[in-house]
């Protein structure tokens, strides 16, 4: 099987090479129930108008095996997504003119085999559509958190209106204007965030271990270590992966050394944190959080959490929230379309990026 390139410096033309015609037999190998969760008719459509292609039938394991049996032979490409079964090698080998697998989720790790890669077969996903969401999520915590939003809505439901407290201390309402937020990790939500906030009047800092002092200046960021930005940030927000090198990243020293009135913001994972840590230092009333994500999930219903007064805790809403999937579906037509033009598919993952993916 020839193999396509992926640098992105050069242009990929599958049409030109012949690795496979025009009109490319893609297979939707995902249940039903999530194809109508991510893929908007009219997103359909427009795949159909220049390719074939099979649509689930069933949403059981049994039926989606049957189909793939008959149809993965003929498909150039797949589209996987949430509830799609772990693809092995003897399922490639059943599929000998695959030559490109869209997942219309986030991680790949688990779904796909190490050789993958050997085979020659691209690989695309939608993390930057639902970093989408959570970062959009994660700037409305941020201005809801140096507005004040709910402590002042305490402070009215107990009866009270205008008041000192609300109105002059600076570590409760606060302006976005020069204030510093500190990101963690220029993921594809820590970098639509900074697009995000060069809307405001804000000062940047970044820390990511796999970026330098350009790109940085170039996502409109100050490089920094983390504990900088623990030390130095009026908020600070984590968007780094899960991965064993993360576990516990944030410890106790990064919580104390945070200013009075600084707000942590965590919709990433919560193993990155020690939560006992940083709840040790929310009962000091120093600091607030926003807490998204939990470890594990969900959080024991005694969790502090749950009650601490300084924190606001959601349930893992950031990301992919109902109508917001449909982002996914239309980021896979587009990448597939990408790819029948011989372009760089813009969510396109190779064997080096694995280890410092989630």
């Amino acid at each position: 099987m020839k193999t396509p390139c992926i640098d992105k410096s050069q242009k990929c033309n599958p049409r030109v090479s012949g690795s496979f015609a025009s009109a490319l037999k893609t297979l939707f190998y995902l249940p039903q129930t999530m194809l109508n969760r991510c893929f908007l008719p009219d997103d359909i459509a427009s795949l159909q108008k220049t390719n074939t292609i099979w649509l689930p039938e069933d949403s059981t394991p049994e039926k989606m095996s049957q189909q793939f049996a008959v149809q993965a032979p003929q498909a150039g490409a797949m589209i996987t997504g949430w509830g799609t079964p772990p693809i092995t090698d003897a399922m490639l080998d059943q599929a000998p003119e695959l030559k490109v697998i869209v997942h219309s989720a986030g991680s790949i790790k688990g779904l796909l085999p190490e050789s993958i890669w050997e085979r020659g077969i691209r690989v695309g996903t939608c993390n930057g559509a639902l970093a989408v969401g959570v970062a959009e999520t994660t700037l409305g915590m941020i201005i809801a958190g140096l507005k004040g939003f709910f402590p002042a809505r305490e402070w009215t439901s107990a009866g009270h209106w205008s008041d000192p407290k609300l109105g002059t201390n600076r570590t409760i309402i606060r302006e976005p204007f020069e204030m510093t937020v500190g990101v963690i990790g220029a993921s594809k939500v820590g970098r639509h965030l900074l697009r995000l906030l060069k809307n405001f009047e804000m000062k940047i800092l970044l820390t990511d271990p796999f970026i330098d002092a350009g790109q940085a200046r170039d996502l409109g960021a100050t490089l920094v270590d983390l504990d900088e930005v623990a030390a130095k940030s009026d908020v600070i927000t984590l968007h780094a992966p899960a991965l064993p090198s993360t576990h516990h990243m944030l410890q106790a020293r990064h919580f104390k050394s945070m200013k009075d009135g600084a707000i942590f913001i965590n919709t990433a994972r919560g193993m990155i944190v020690d939560e006992s840590a940083l709840v040790a230092e929310l009962k000091t009333g120093r600091i607030s959080a926003f807490i998204d994500v939990t470890d594990s999930e969900p959080p024991a219903k005694d969790h502090p959490f749950r009650s601490l007064p300084n924190v606001v805790l959601t349930p893992h809403l950031a990301g992919h929230a109902s109508n917001g999937s449909f982002r996914q579906g239309r980021s896979v037509i587009k990448q597939l379309m990408e790819y029948q033009n011989g372009e760089q598919m813009h969510g396109e993952v190779t064997k080096e990026m694995c280890p410092s993916m989630a």
